[in-house]
């Protein structure tokens, strides 16, 4: 229960629960920008972009509702009106088993509380939530449950907390033969199984991944990373001077595993972690497991260069494969990101 009593305190500090329902103000002067306060609705907003370039500005308060980005509403920026991501919140409860009103389920992209398919998308001082908890919902074993699904080229979120538990951060391309790019700067994102999951080329720089106390007998109780990299890309998930660390036992998560979907068996999960803080929370000895046995860890792409902290240590090393130094400066975000230039 307590991500639901976090975000209500947040709610009540910043103006209180929203309805999703009002249209957005728009900016005076002709300016192409719209306002979102209590009482209106993020999607609302969204809907109202009528070309590239828009801005929406989230004032204080909690918008209890499911935000979609279509692909026509390019270089749009999505920010909060303060610089603290945890003033404005949009949040929801979908889970991948949650049955729709047809009787069908969300599966695990559809659970998702943000979705965006819009190139030049940037997000910040925001925070985006799924609140659905596994204890309120017995019966329902698709667990999955998305805080953001994204899937468009140069993605950019500065500042941005991202909270759920299973699945939290979706990073996807817009097909099996797209190697669209996303970048996340100063970022919060936590949960517990496979909480960075994906096929984009994302880099994560500054972040801080924090992996949730979980109520369960076994170890481990989850994974930070589960890349999905086509075979194709060279690059994959870059986690580059960031930190990691953890509210469970010491070595009770692994750092990640490999998904090598059913839609693609083809794939190549790529993963390099680079000049990272990890913590105790990650068992130093074996950070890497399977999610299938046909597709071993240690086939993948999974490499490693200059991190420190206790879940560091290398104290069996083939089980933490290391980049030589002339290797590690190919993986870089000026490497990773090519010609896109984010902005901060």
């Amino acid at each position: 229960m307590r991500r639901r009593t976090l975000l209500t305190g947040m709610a009540g500090m910043a103006g209180g629960l929203v309805v999703a329902g009002a249209a957005p103000a728009l900016a005076s002067g002709g300016r192409r920008v719209l306002h979102v306060r209590p009482g209106d609705s993020v999607q609302a907003a969204v809907d109202a972009v009528t070309g590239p370039g828009w801005t929406i500005v989230v004032h204080p308060g909690t918008y209890r509702e499911v935000v979609d980005i279509p692909a026509d509403k390019a270089e749009l920026t999505v920010r909060g009106a303060s610089c603290d991501p945890r003033d404005a919140v949009i949040v929801y409860n979908n889970a991948n088993g949650t049955k729709k009103p047809d009787g069908t389920t969300y599966g695990t992209a559809g659970s998702a509380t943000f979705t965006s398919a819009a190139p030049g998308l940037t997000v910040r001082d925001l925070t985006l939530a799924n609140d659905w908890l596994r204890a309120d919902h017995p019966d329902i074993t698709g667990t999955q449950a998305v805080a953001a699904y994204t899937y468009g080229d140069r993605t950019h979120f500065e500042n941005v907390r991202l909270l759920a538990h299973q699945d939290t951060l979706f990073v996807e391309t817009t097909a099996l033969t797209s190697f669209d790019r996303q970048y996340f700067r100063r970022c919060y994102i936590e949960g517990d199984v496979d909480f960075v999951f994906g096929r984009a080329t994302a880099v994560f720089e500054e972040c801080h991944f924090h992996t949730l106390q979980r109520d369960v007998t076994f170890t481990p109780k989850g994974m930070v990373f589960a890349p999905s990299t086509a075979r194709a890309n060279p690059h994959g998930i870059l986690a580059v001077r960031s930190r990691i660390t953890s509210g469970a036992e010491d070595s009770a998560y692994k750092l990640a595993r490999p998904w090598v979907p059913s839609y693609e068996t083809t794939a190549w999960p790529s993963l390099v972690v680079r000049d990272t803080r990890i913590g105790s929370g990650i068992d130093p000895v074996t950070p890497y497991t399977n999610m299938r046995e046909q597709y071993p860890w240690q086939t993948m792409r999974f490499r490693e260069h200059g991190n420190s902290g206790p879940g560091a240590v290398i104290t069996v090393p083939e089980n933490r494969p290391q980049l030589p130094a002339d290797e590690a400066r190919l993986h870089t975000r000026a490497t990773y990101l090519g010609d896109w230039r984010p902005r901060a």
